[in-house]
């Protein structure tokens, strides 16, 4: 794929944005019929089964063939326990601002790529940082009791999500995306299997159409975001995957009459402002894996 179409890159970008806050908004309905750790199986269950039909194309052979399963293993645990958080979140808060505090992943990626990688941070990260992390103060609302507890929760996913895309980096320099989502796919819906048993009531009909179309959502969603990024440069294109934010708050609006108060939006632009400076100096791209 050529990588010199910004404009293209940019829309598909943005397509995977409305696929990920319709992903969120499906959760939020299931979450009111359903306890997280089935929400969570469910997920990963039907992501597993959108992408079967792929796998048996190119054989299983083929596909699990790797000397890297430890750091799969890695990646795939850290990305489960960034779902558990985020979708704990959603069905908690404002769905704007459980995709937002998700959306914080860049922020903690240099921490991470420092100790793990033994990166150097530049001032414009730095600085980059230092904004997000004020932006994410106005999010959490210290003080506020329930709220700032499970904004907490929200805080963590993202933080889970940057361990994800740094043991994605490691990864990408032998294994190919396809083998990196399977490996993924297989690893979360078998270990989330256990705690969705513990928990387990049989779910309503409607909380299962949900859940599928939630998985749908999340594969179309990953799907529209590597080919945005074999369009354009990161930096270039890597911040449009923040549009996700502007579609959560209007599903948020439509649905809940959820309105976000000054505090919120004022750390919505400055993660936002923070995310775009920090994904301008990385290469992993700024959204996660739901």
């Amino acid at each position: 794929m050529r990588t010199d179409n910004p404009l293209r890159g940019a829309l598909l970008i943005s397509g995977a944005g409305l696929m990920f806050a319709s992903m969120g908004a499906l959760i939020r309905f299931a979450s009111q019929q359903l306890d997280n750790e089935l929400v969570v199986f469910l997920r990963n269950l039907f992501g597993l089964l959108f992408l079967l039909p792929l796998i048996l194309r190119q054989g299983w052979g083929a596909t699990l063939r790797t000397r890297r399963l430890p750091l799969h293993l890695v990646r795939s645990l850290f990305g489960l326990a960034s779902m558990y958080c985020f979708f704990f979140a959603i069905a908690h808060l404002p769905l704007a601002d459980a995709v937002l505090l998700n959306f914080t992943a860049p922020l903690f990626i240099p921490f991470i790529a420092i100790l793990w990688l033994k990166e150097r941070v530049s001032v414009q990260l730095a600085l980059a940082i230092l904004i997000g992390f004020v932006g994410v103060i106005f999010i959490l609302k210290p003080g506020s009791g329930l709220y700032s507890r499970v904004a907490l929760v929200g805080l963590a996913s993202g933080a889970f999500a940057a361990l994800t895309m740094v043991a994605l980096r490691r990864l990408s320099s032998s294994e190919p995306a396809f083998r990196v989502v399977v490996y993924y796919a297989l690893t979360c819906t078998a270990v989330s299997l256990a705690p969705a048993v513990l928990a387990w009531r049989t779910p309503p009909l409607a909380a299962v159409a949900q859940m599928a179309g939630a998985g749908l959502f999340a594969t179309a969603g990953q799907y529209l975001l590597s080919r945005g990024y074999g369009y354009a440069p990161a930096s270039q294109v890597g911040p449009f995957v923040y549009v996700a934010v502007v579609f959560a708050a209007a599903y948020g609006w439509l649905f809940w009459t959820e309105v976000p108060d000054w505090m919120s939006l004022s750390g919505t632009v400055l993660i936002v402002l923070a995310g775009v400076l920090a994904v301008r100096r990385e290469t992993v791209p700024a959204g996660n894996e739901p």
